[in-house]
């Protein structure tokens, strides 16, 4: 199963940075898809609301590589996202080309955002900690 890690640290995931979206909808439809991570900031907030799709470890195996996406921004988003993973997502299957117009590069190798999106213990199921 693929990951998805979604950012909602200072910027992504409110109203106030992306008013008129349902932030947590957009969770709940990619949680139906895919193990989906909340992160606290990777640090590009000017491209909030920002999703990281991992691959499966068929798509590792198959050269898969996560794909870091911005303004995710409309439902239509998380829709595409979801059918691209249906498909395989990343290694398996070829990346939507209005997916394409979401990839975005990710802070420099060191960066913080990096860094955390790589802390997988730090990353909080979407449905919240468990007890």
């Amino acid at each position: 199963m693929s990951r998805i890690t979604v950012c909602r640290g200072c910027c992504c995931g409110s109203a106030r940075k992306v008013p008129g979206l349902d932030h947590d909808e957009q969770l709940r439809r990619l949680s139906q898809v895919a193990d989906v991570r909340v992160s606290d900031c990777l640090d590009v907030c000017e491209q909030a609301n920002v999703v990281v799709v991992r691959p499966s470890p068929a798509g590792r195996a198959a050269g898969g590589r996560p794909v870091w996406l911005g303004l995710v921004n409309h439902p239509e988003a998380a829709e595409d996202i979801a059918g691209w993973i249906r498909a395989g997502g990343p290694g398996l299957a070829p990346m939507p080309d209005i997916l394409a117009l979401h990839a975005l590069t990710p802070p420099g190798r060191g960066g913080a955002g990096r860094d955390r999106l790589l802390q997988e213990s730090s990353a909080v199921p979407a449905e919240g900690p468990r007890s």
